[in-house]
């Protein structure tokens, strides 16, 4: 008789399998904690760098109003290393850059900070809709302090910031300076004369001579003639009332006021400023009625207020 074999489980098999659940189980438990553990941590991490964040932002507001532009200058710096389109900060940045180029003594160091001012908010706008239109307002105003090149653009953002119903007592003063730079000359005036009344006075000489250059662009003289009698009668500033003077003996004649060209550059000398430019017209004017003496007496007084005015040396010269 043959015996029937048949193999008898394992006696461990049983546990061992029992044993790897657990080791599967308490793997899987593991991970899950891990994964907790992670979670809680990136929680923990954004909500440290979201408060960090926070208290930055209302470090850089806190300089804005102090005034401490250079601190906020450094302050945004550092913030849009790590987050460089936070249209926010972008924002205050192109602001704070646009303060520091109006205190700039030299024209390059404020041009560093006009670019910077630009970039930053172009960059800002790309995020942000500028719903109340001041960030186009100061976008405007920098690109006429970059250059006259630059005029155009100036006008665009300036006139976007308008329509958006921004308003500021300086935004049609400059949108006149930039249409003058345009030679747009009847949009200046127009400009001009939106800006001149609730300004001061120290203000209004400023526009009223911007009026009276706006005219002379057109070749209206009479038109300029009066709005720099104007500014002469109302200004108490010495240099407004110079510079008025020089333009008024220009448009003076122009008009074929010849005696009253002369009388406003003369005027100007009795009053102790050696002008190069009005001894030259005054040599100009002797020059064309024939007074060919007093004309080179004027051209020498010309060169004697300024050796470098180039005019008086042509002149001179001949």
């Amino acid at each position: 008789m043959y015996k029937l074999w048949v193999q008898k489980p394992d006696g461990n098999s049983r546990s061992d399998i029992g044993i790897e659940a657990l080791k599967k189980q308490l793997f899987q438990y593991i991970l899950f904690f891990l994964g907790l553990a992670l979670i809680s941590a990136a929680v923990v991490f954004l909500i440290v760098w979201k408060n960090k964040e926070a208290g930055e932002k209302k470090d850089l507001l806190r300089y804005w109003d102090a005034g401490s532009y250079s601190e906020a200058y450094e302050k945004s710096g550092d913030i849009l290393k790590r987050s460089p389109l936070d249209s926010f900060v972008l924002t205050m940045r192109g602001f704070v850059s646009y303060q520091l180029a109006l205190a700039q003594i030299n024209n390059a160091g404020a041009l560093v900070y006009v670019d910077e001012c630009i970039l930053s908010l172009r960059r800002a706008l790309l995020k942000n809709p500028d719903r109340n239109g001041r960030i186009r307002y100061v976008l405007g105003k920098a690109y006429y302090v970059k250059g006259s090149d630059y005029a155009d653009l100036s006008i665009r953002y300036l006139t976007e910031a308008r329509e958006a119903s921004y308003t500021a007592e300086d935004l049609s003063e400059y949108l006149g300076l930039a249409y003058a730079a345009v030679h747009n000359y009847r949009k200046s005036v127009e400009e001009f004369s939106k800006a001149l009344k609730p300004l001061d006075s120290g203000a209004s000489d400023r526009l009223l001579i911007a009026i009276a250059d706006s005219y002379m662009g057109m070749e209206d003289w009479e038109s300029a003639r009066a709005y720099l009698m104007r500014c002469i009668e109302q200004s108490k500033d010495a240099d407004i009332i110079f510079q008025s003077r020089l333009k008024l003996g220009k448009a003076l004649y122009q008009t074929g006021d010849i005696p009253g060209a002369i009388a406003a550059y003369t005027l100007i000398l009795e009053g102790g400023i050696e002008s190069a430019e009005a001894c030259y017209e005054l040599g100009e004017i002797y020059a064309v009625q024939g007074e060919t003496i007093r004309a080179r007496a004027a051209y020498r007084r010309a060169y004697r207020a300024d050796p470098s005015y180039g005019p008086a040396l042509a002149r001179l010269n001949m």
